[in-house]
């Protein structure tokens, strides 16, 4: 009896004195394999444990039933909820998820392609590193992904270099909402802090905050935005900026950041909300159970994996047109909780 830890497709060909092919078509119970030598070899691939290697098979039938999901970050919690809504879907169509995170890299981002592009996945499903995809112009290796046939779906962060299905937030929306919000309770005295600085989507909140200050005959001012980078001291700059101007409002565009940006406030005196109110993006579990419970913009995360996932297998089972290729916007909501003053109280 065969190893069962060596036993591969090539190794029971050379059994039979046939090609891998012929085998993989016997063990899968295929008709064009005639029925004693199909029987022969499943018996014989049984009786030796044969498992099957899935990349292999894949080689060979480019049909995995996997898809590769890419994303910047594991710890927002916005991609969590994308990432749900991907399984949900997957798991109902047959489908497994192999799920890597660039870590906002996009050397990082290349190597994954490459190895997604290597027969591991039927399609892929990606938000882009923000920033240096866009302005650097690295898109070769999404180019190959495409040119080897392998559907691919971008949401969040996408490029438009790239022509393919899209899953967006509609992010100038909700620049725009939360800031009428501000303005609706009161405050006019506002900030932005941007951790996502090289970011399109972050750019597109901006142009909707200024929009909705415009229609009030406020000024935008560059100073009001605070870009945060990883390796900043996010209490110094935040400290600055209080001292710089006088703020009853600050709008955050990640829910982690969010709540550093109420501890660093509450531990300079500050009361949320009837010194400064808060609101943040994402919706996560973190923003209700912090005290004051969060305002938050939420970009339905689960709603947008859930759409990108039924995209994909849309296009790997060939039920769109080729080059039929959307992009599908999704609305945003506010949610308001206790960061923010209650419509009726008006500080001037």
């Amino acid at each position: 009896m065969v190893s069962m830890n060596k036993l591969t497709l090539k190794a029971i060909a050379s059994h039979f004195k046939v090609s891998v092919s012929t085998v993989s078509k016997a063990i899968n119970d295929s008709h064009e394999i005639g029925e004693e030598l199909k029987v022969r070899i499943q018996k014989y691939a049984k009786q030796n444990h044969y498992k099957p290697n899935r990349v292999a098979l894949n080689l060979l039938n480019r049909n995995t039933k996997t898809i590769g999901v890419v994303i910047p970050n594991i710890l927002n919690y916005f991609f969590v909820q994308v990432l749900y809504g991907i399984e949900q879907i997957a798991d109902k169509r047959g489908y497994s998820i192999i799920t890597c995170s660039t870590n906002e890299s996009i050397e990082k981002e290349a190597k994954i392609l490459d190895f997604l592009c290597s027969g591991a996945v039927d399609g892929v499903i990606i938000s882009t590193v923000a920033g240096e995809t866009q302005l650097a112009d690295h898109i070769g290796h999404f180019r190959e992904l495409l040119q080897k046939q392998i559907p691919l779906v971008m949401f969040d962060r996408v490029t438009e270099k790239i022509e393919c299905d899209k899953v967006v937030v509609d992010d100038f929306e909700a620049g725009y909402k939360a800031t009428k919000h501000f303005l609706a309770t009161g405050c006019r005295d506002l900030a932005i802090v941007n951790p996502i600085a090289n970011s399109p989507i972050g750019n597109l909140r901006i142009d909707g905050f200024k929009k909705a200050l415009e229609e009030n005959g406020l000024v935008f001012d560059e100073e009001m935005v605070v870009p945060i980078g990883a390796e900043d001291d996010m209490e110094l700059i935040l400290s600055l900026s209080l001292d710089f101007q006088k703020l009853n409002g600050i709008l955050v565009f990640d829910e982690i950041t969010t709540v550093k940006v109420m501890d660093i406030l509450r531990t300079k005196g500050y009361s949320i909300p009837n010194d400064i109110s808060i609101i943040g993006f994402t919706n996560g579990e973190l923003s209700k159970y912090v005290t004051p419970s969060v305002t938050m913009i939420s970009q339905h995360g689960r709603h947008i994996g859930e759409k990108s996932a039924s995209k994909l297998i849309d296009r790997i089972e060939a039920k769109v047109h080729e080059d039929d290729f959307e992009t599908k916007t999704i609305k945003t909501s506010l949610v308001v909780r206790g960061s923010t003053l209650p419509l009726e109280y008006h500080k001037c």
